[in-house]
């Protein structure tokens, strides 16, 4: 069974979870895990965990940027119940904003803000999520969350299709972002395209296709070069080398007396990645292990 992380380009029209259960099938891992979710309908860069890697998932997501970037195209004028061209419309309207009323509508997005997650969208609201509440037709109240934009820019307009260019932090949803700038001028809009260029540090230009690893399957081509190692990811995070003896004992869970500075480690034996320990008073105490 293979270990590791697969940057992979998402294509449209699938969910993160099929995505991630076509790669692990190809390297013959029985579980896995992603970084971040896109929407069935979006694209673009998806950090994928397969086997012992997905022990990291937490790490990896402390330890590197938590900036995104999307590129995504809205059609002002009408709205769908899930704020995308995937959903049944809902509102319809003739007023279609001027660009310098959309271009000055944008600045009021940076920095911090509060943003009310769609109701199709994986947020829980008590104990389930709301888009299975949205599915039976249930009304629910949405909280509002604060959300982070670096930048938001506009791209491209041409007949009704508005191109934007968003970097955002962790949480922020492209299909309410799309709404509120709508709001903002006077309309409603709908999402026709969201696709992520950057997460977490990975770019999009680095990333593999699906169709591409699975061609390489298909043909008996070697495709584990794109397979990137347990520890792939885990930023600054101080490397500490242990011996064998302390490794088996930090292996079994048990803690061992070093003169590191305190908070986490990336801890290895014999060049080998054995885990994530957090250092306190001179002693490593296990938090992940890799065996």
């Amino acid at each position: 069974m293979a270990d590791g992380w697969i940057i992979l380009d998402k294509p449209s029209g699938i969910t993160s979870r099929a995505a991630g259960t076509r790669v692990a099938r190809m390297f013959g891992a029985r579980t896995f895990g992603h970084v971040g979710t896109l929407d069935p309908m979006a694209s673009g860069v998806l950090p994928i965990a397969i086997g012992a890697a997905t022990r990291m998932i937490p790490f990896v997501e402390d330890a590197r940027p938590s900036i995104k970037e999307y590129l995504f195209s809205v059609q002002f004028g009408t709205e769908t119940d899930t704020l995308d061209i995937t959903g049944a419309q809902t509102v319809r309207t003739d007023i279609i904003p001027t660009t310098d009323a959309v271009i000055n509508a944008l600045g009021q997005f940076i920095g911090d803000t509060e943003q009310t997650p769609p109701m199709y969208s994986a947020v829980h609201i008590d104990g389930r999520r709301a888009y299975e509440l949205a599915r039976r037709g249930m009304a629910a109240q949405m909280p509002a969350r604060r959300v982070h934009i670096d930048a938001l820019k506009l791209i491209s307009c041409n007949d009704n299709l508005w191109t934007f260019c968003v970097r955002c932090g962790r949480g922020t949803y492209i299909r309410a972002l799309a709404r509120d700038i709508a709001a903002a001028c006077g309309t409603v809009a709908t999402v026709s395209m969201i696709r992520r260029t950057e997460t977490i540090g990975y770019d999009v230009k680095n990333a593999v296709k699906l169709d591409f690893l699975e061609n390489l399957v298909n043909n008996g081509a070697d495709f584990s070069k794109y397979l990137e190692p347990t520890d792939f990811g885990l930023g600054d995070i101080p490397v500490l080398n242990l011996d064998d003896k302390s490794a088996k004992l930090y292996k079994n869970g048990g803690f061992v007396a070093t003169n590191g500075a305190n908070g986490l480690q990336r801890v290895y034996s014999d060049s080998k990645f054995i885990g994530i320990g957090i250092i306190c008073d001179n002693v490593l105490r296990p938090k992940r292990t890799i065996k």
